[in-house]
């Protein structure tokens, strides 16, 4: 079965830098296309960044210029590093392939 486990989240001020790290086993790794979501308090989950099995990528507006989304087919891993965070990027933030979700991991930014 697929599992996709997060890391990295916590707390931060605005301006800092994260890194979060998502680990997948149960899928064909280098084949799947890989996402990060984010869903704030009281909003919808949102597409935040997206990586095809090829190393396209794509961003939310929201997001474009701040953070990059990479992978290592290597190590089964798909990264989101958050720079120039800001209060508003705070949320859970999950990894998504297919139609699969991992548990998510907080992300909070002080002002």
């Amino acid at each position: 079965q697929v599992q996709l486990v997060e890391s990295g989240g916590g707390s931060v001020q605005a301006g800092g830098s994260l890194r979060l790290s998502c680990a997948a086993s149960g899928i064909i790794f280098r084949l799947s296309s890989m996402a990060w979501y984010r869903q704030a308090p009281g909003k919808q989950r949102e597409l935040a960044a997206v990586i095809t099995s090829g190393g396209g990528t794509n961003y939310a507006d929201s997001v474009k210029g701040r953070f990059t989304i990479s992978r290592d087919n290597a190590k089964n891993t798909v990264y989101l590093l958050m720079n120039s965070l800001k209060p508003e990027d705070t949320a859970v933030y999950y990894c998504k392939t297919g139609i699969s979700w991992g548990q998510g991991t907080q992300v909070t930014v002080s002002s």
